[in-house]
């Protein structure tokens, strides 16, 4: 009777998981392509950069908002309103590629692919392996916080070379943060795809902004 019981709540918790993960890489799918369109109709109508102050607002409010209801059908409303507003954002940005460097358009494309290897590698790494990562929860927050003040700092102080390392960090918490979030499903940490979805698309979105920046760097003409 007790090997039953355990046995059927092992089906059940399988099959929630297993729902999760779907609803999770579907949504996420749709909000990757809704953020390609709104950069790239952002940079049709070469849309100006809506400031720093702007876009942390929008951002953290969109993000609160899709938190507070991601228990409901407004929280996917949400996550395409945030998506999209950093597919807008992100639009003068490319702008700037293309338009200061004549290969600015093989960076993008360079830089997209790129990310999508690391994502598909990782995720398909947690995916297979099924190794338990919640470990790093922790030192994520932490390390999320020093690299976001860092950051700050380097922009305050225009150090060239402290932003370089804080976008090398980033992109390491990223990928930590890509295996956390996909172990998290696997494991039953995450129930809400639609929070799951959030936290992979940004990690995703700051990869490529990332990868983009060092090859603007170290890949732009002279």
């Amino acid at each position: 009777m007790n090997t039953h019981t355990v046995s059927t709540r092992s089906e059940t918790s399988i099959l929630a998981t297993n729902k999760v993960l779907k609803n999770t890489y579907l949504l996420l799918s749709m909000t990757l392509l809704f953020s390609a369109l709104t950069a790239g109709l952002s940079m049709a109508f070469n849309l100006p950069y809506p400031g720093m102050i702007i876009t942390l607002v929008g951002y953290f409010g969109l993000l609160f908002l899709t938190s507070k209801f991601s228990h409901s059908s407004l929280g996917i409303l949400f996550v395409f309103a945030l998506t999209g507003f950093m597919g807008v954002t992100l639009g003068p940005i490319l702008n700037m590629y293309v338009n200061s460097l004549g290969n600015g358009h093989t960076l993008i494309m360079t830089a997209l692919g790129g990310t999508g290897v690391i994502f598909l590698g990782l995720s398909g790494y947690a995916l297979t392996t099924r190794k338990d990562f919640s470990f790093m929860g922790g030192f994520l927050m932490v390390g999320i916080l020093v690299a976001f003040l860092a950051g700050i700092g380097a922009m305050v102080f225009s150090m060239p070379a402290l932003s370089l390392a804080v976008s090398a960090m980033f992109m390491l918490l990223m990928s930590a943060m890509i295996l956390y979030q996909t172990s998290e499903i696997i494991h039953g940490g995450e129930t809400n795809y639609i929070l799951a979805t959030v936290s992979l698309f940004v990690s995703i979105y700051n990869l490529f902004t990332i990868l983009l920046q060092f090859l603007g760097v170290f890949g732009g003409d002279d």
